[in-house]
């Protein structure tokens, strides 16, 4: 008797995942996610978070259509507002072991720049992200990556 409820609480509880996921569509949990970008912090805190965390949600919804990231190296590279969110995408849930500090370098009522370092082992990353108002979000503009 015993066997035969587990039997039937399994096969129950086994149709109601099934209903809610087929109810849900397939990838709309992070198709759909929303973040809270009613405020710059909470945009730059999502964009570590991305960038260092391996978060992929919401990467879309992160970054202005007219996105762009330069690279200041030896081979300087300019990189689309695709090509960066397709390779962090890629780097889902893959954490970096760096330390993170960032700092607000200016600030208006729709404008900021913030200072990101990222400290390796070895060397050092600086990214200074450009946060612009969209409406009521906050949406990273630009980006600019130099190492030492």
């Amino acid at each position: 008797m015993r066997t035969l409820v587990k039997t039937f609480a399994a096969a129950a509880l086994i149709a109601v995942s099934t209903f809610a996921m087929a109810a849900e569509g397939p990838g709309s949990k992070s198709a759909k996610a929303n973040f809270n970008l009613s405020t710059a912090d909470f945009a730059l805190e999502h964009y570590v978070a991305v960038t260092t965390e391996g978060e992929s949600a919401g990467v879309e919804q992160l970054f202005a259509a007219d996105f762009s990231q330069k690279i200041q190296s030896s081979n300087a590279q300019n990189l689309s507002r695709e090509a960066v969110v397709k390779s962090l995408k890629r780097q889902k849930g893959e954490k970096l072991n760096c330390e993170v500090k960032t700092q607000v370098l200016e600030e208006s009522a729709d404008y900021r720049i913030a200072k990101v370092t990222l400290k390796f082992e070895g060397f050092t990353k600086t990214d200074l992200v450009t946060l612009e108002r969209e409406g009521s979000c906050w949406k990273v503009s630009k980006s600019i990556n130099s190492y030492k």
